[in-house]
């Protein structure tokens, strides 16, 4: 079973040990680490890039309890020093972030967040209606939003059994085992681009100003 050092650590250089590095039928190479920082495509983020003893590694994905990192070359078994790409990791873990902020202030409304996308370029939080809820007004979560952001509200990250919780200040723990920002200051401007209902579903898209 791979360490997963991302979900304890914010470090993106340290040294571990390569496992198996085997050839795949598109030319590249599945790598198996003993402990990795590179966080894995799932939970609605896309993976880590970075090199792994030089080499490229393209995407990461988890498999079973395993982390796969999919590399341009084979890498030798041993001793190597990984590095992820520090400007997607920041891009990603300032959208994972901008997220959840946005998550909480629809909840704030009596909406519940049941689906998060933090794609660049697609992100997305889908709500759903509870009985108490007001109408759903994107200005308001937009401003709501950024009142978070500009309160520098640090991150909270606890642990309970194998499930990690992240929060922001004293807003709510959700379980989460994506990447985010150690301050919602962090995050930058926020900007809700659209608004769709359908179905008792509200999709509320967003991007970050200067993402």
């Amino acid at each position: 079973m791979t360490e997963r050092r991302y979900m304890t650590e914010d470090s993106l250089a340290m040294e571990t040990i390569v496992l198996r590095s085997s050839p795949r039928d598109d030319g590249l190479f599945d790598v198996l680490l003993e402990a990795t920082l590179f966080h894995p495509q799932g939970g609605g983020q896309l993976s880590d890039r970075g090199t792994i003893a030089g080499v490229r590694a393209v995407r990461v994905s988890s498999v079973e309890n395993e982390v796969v990192h999919v590399c341009e070359q084979a890498v030798p078994l041993g001793a190597a020093h990984i590095e992820v790409c520090a400007r997607s990791r920041a891009l990603h873990a300032r959208l994972h972030s901008a997220g959840h902020l946005i998550g909480y202030c629809g909840e704030a409304l009596g909406w519940r967040p049941v689906k998060g996308h933090h794609w660049p370029g697609e992100a997305k939080v889908v709500f759903e209606g509870e009985s108490a809820m007001r109408v759903f007004d994107a200005q308001e979560i937009e401003a709501l939003a950024n009142a978070h952001v500009e309160a520098g509200l640090p991150r909270r990250t606890v642990l309970e059994g194998e499930t990690r919780k992240i929060g922001f200040g004293e807003l709510p723990l959700h379980g989460c085992g994506g990447t985010h920002v150690v301050s919602s200051s962090d995050i930058g401007h926020i900007r809700i681009s659209k608004v769709k209902e359908k179905k008792g579903q509200v999709s509320v898209h967003y991007e970050l100003v200067g993402e």
